[in-house]
This record gives structure tokens, sequence and C-alpha cells, in this order.
């Protein structure tokens, strides 16, 4: 039913699956000895962070935020808002940041800089996906799965007005669908 409203599929499930198992290669390698705490950003990247915890094979923690910008529309209000904080406190913690997209970077920067100051050890961003062209401040991922075009993109918990998320890959949203 929701494949009408696709216009093209980016990447596969099991183009996804390869490449969160690199990520996870790369994170075990390169926190060998310790023990970071995920921290994914809801809701878009709860799918993404399920699946690279169980690539990760060294002890890892979890907690999540709910941060919103973009509400029920196609384009970022511009305001972040925090409606879900961490439980864990980061004194003294390795902390990665999961996220879906990185597209403007306005939103992954306000996170950071709040994150910044409960004084982590040190603080890096994992993103499925970044969409270089809409940045709009100076950021980037430690750590990527893909680079994306500038197209609207749905699936594997990235959503339009909450749907599509259930989608098994990441796919480009027919025009038609958001532009109203």
């Amino acid at each position: 039913m929701l494949d009408k409203d696709i216009d093209r599929i980016l990447f596969s499930q099991s183009d996804i699956e390869n490449r969160v198992a690199d990520i996870a290669a790369e994170i075990n390698r390169d926190y060998a000895g310790k023990s970071p705490l995920l921290i994914s950003v809801l809701r878009g990247s709860f799918i993404f962070m399920a699946d690279l915890m169980r690539a990760i094979d060294i002890p890892v923690q979890i907690d999540f935020m709910a941060v919103s910008s973009y509400g029920q529309g196609a384009q970022s209000t511009g305001m972040v808002r925090i409606d879900k904080d961490i439980d864990i406190s980061l004194a003294g913690k390795h902390i990665l940041i999961a996220e879906d997209i990185l597209d403007s970077g306005k939103t992954l920067s306000h996170l950071m800089a709040l994150l910044a100051t409960r004084e982590p050890a040190s603080m890096r961003v994992v993103a499925l996906l970044d969409k270089p062209s809409r940045r709009t401040v100076d950021i980037r991922a430690d750590y990527t799965g893909f680079e994306v075009p500038d197209e609207f993109l749905v699936g594997y918990g990235l959503d339009y007005a909450e749907r599509y998320r259930n989608l098994p890959g990441v796919a480009v949203l027919k025009r038609e669908v958001y532009a109203t």
C-alpha cells in the first residue's frame, strides 16, 4: 500500500545491513577497551541504533532523546525542542549520538552543544545517512552509512508525517505526496 507513494529505492535492507556491519566494525576498533553510550535521537534513528548495537561486539549502554524540529511537515521549523531528555549521566562517558540522517545540521549542532555541557569524556556522531548538500552549519558525522542526494527520504525509521517508517529500506518519496 505504501509502495504507491515511493519514487525509487535508494538502499535495500541488505545494503543497509552490510553498511551497518561495516560501521560497527569501525566502532569496535575505535572503542576497544571502552564502553560507549549510544544515544538514539528519536524517532527516526531507533531502527538504525537497534541494528547497530546488535552488530557492535563491545559493551555498550543505550539511552534515548526525543528531539523535534520538523513537526508534521516536510520542512524543518528551525526551532529545536527537547521532548525527552536522556536518563543517564554523561559525565566521563564516551557517547555516540545515533542519527538517522544528517541534513542541515542545525538540530545535531544544538544537541551536541547541550550534551557537551554535561561533560562527557568524548562525543561522536554516527549517522546512517548524510545529505551534505543541505548543510547550513559546519558539522559532520564521525561514522556515516551513505551519502544521499537532496531528495525527501523515507523508510528504515525515516518518516513523512509519521508514515513510511516501517519500510525495510530507504526510498525516495514521490514529490506529489509531500509537496502540497
